[in-house]
C-alpha cells in the first residue's frame, strides 16, 4: 500500500489539476469550503475518478461546494478541492430562493433526497430542499412579510445535466434553471457515482 502521507504531498505539489474545465481561467486560488480554506487549481483534466482512487480518497469525506457568483462547481474532499466544474443556476441567480415560482437557486447547506437517470436532463439529484433551516428562513421571512402569507415555499431542487448536445448552455454561463444547478453532461456523469443520498452534503453559497 502507497505511503498515503507521501502520495498527499506529490498531488499537492503537482503544478495544476482540474476536472472540468472551470468558468475562469484563473491559477492556485483560494476558496473557502465552510469556512475552511481549500485550494482551487486549474490545470490539464484528470477525471474525478481517477484523482478519488489515486488519492484513496473516503466516499464520506466527499462533498460539493457551489459558488453562486461565480459559476462554479467544486468537488471538495477534506480541505482540498479535487475538481471545479462550470454550473449555471436559477432564472434570478442573486439570492437565496424564498418561495416557490422566484426561480432563484437556495443557499445553504443541504443533503441529497434521491438520483436517477432523466430522459431530458440526462440525469437528476434532488437536493433536500427544503430543510429545516430552509422552513426557519421561509417562516421569518413571512413574518417579516418579505414573502406573502400564502405563499408555498417550493420544491423539486437538483442538479441536473442539459438536452444532448446542449452543453454550450452551460459554456456560455446563461442561468436558465428554475432553481436548480445545471451542469454539462460528462460532468455530471462524473460526480454522480460520488453522490450517496442521505449522506454526501452540498453547501450553496453567494
Amino acid at each position: 500500500m502507497p505511503d498515503l502521507k507521501k502520495l498527499h504531498i506529490l498531488w499537492m505539489l503537482w503544478p495544476a489539476f482540474s476536472c472540468g474545465q472551470p468558468a475562469d481561467q484563473h491559477t492556485a486560488q483560494s476558496a473557502v469550503v465552510s469556512e475552511v480554506p481549500v485550494t482551487q487549481v486549474v490545470a490539464p483534466r484528470i477525471p474525478l475518478k481517477r484523482l478519488v482512487d489515486s488519492l484513496h480518497v473516503h466516499a464520506d469525506s466527499i462533498r460539493f461546494h457551489v459558488v453562486k457568483s461565480r459559476r462554479v462547481f467544486h468537488v471538495v474532499a477534506n480541505r482540498d478541492t479535487l475538481c471545479t466544474y462550470p454550473c449555471v443556476l436559477g432564472e434570478r441567480p442573486e439570492g437565496d430562493k424564498q418561495m416557490q415560482g422566484d426561480r432563484r437557486t437556495p443557499e445553504g447547506v443541504f443533503g441529497f433526497r434521491s438520483k436517477r437517470m432523466h430522459d431530458k436532463w440526462h440525469a437528476f439529484v434532488w437536493v433536500d430542499y427544503p430543510n429545516a433551516e430552509s422552513w426557519r428562513r421561509f417562516r421569518e421571512r413571512q413574518r417579516q412579510g418579505v414573502v406573502p402569507a400564502g405563499a408555498d415555499i417550493g420544491g423539486e431542487i437538483g442538479i441536473h445535466g442539459v438536452p444532448e448536445g446542449m452543453d454550450h448552455w452551460i459554456v456560455q454561463g446563461v442561468d436558465w434553471t428554475w432553481g436548480c444547478i445545471a451542469l454539462r453532461n460528462t460532468d455530471l456523469d462524473e460526480i454522480y457515482p460520488h453522490i450517496r443520498p442521505g449522506r454526501t452534503t452540498i453547501t450553496i453559497v453567494p
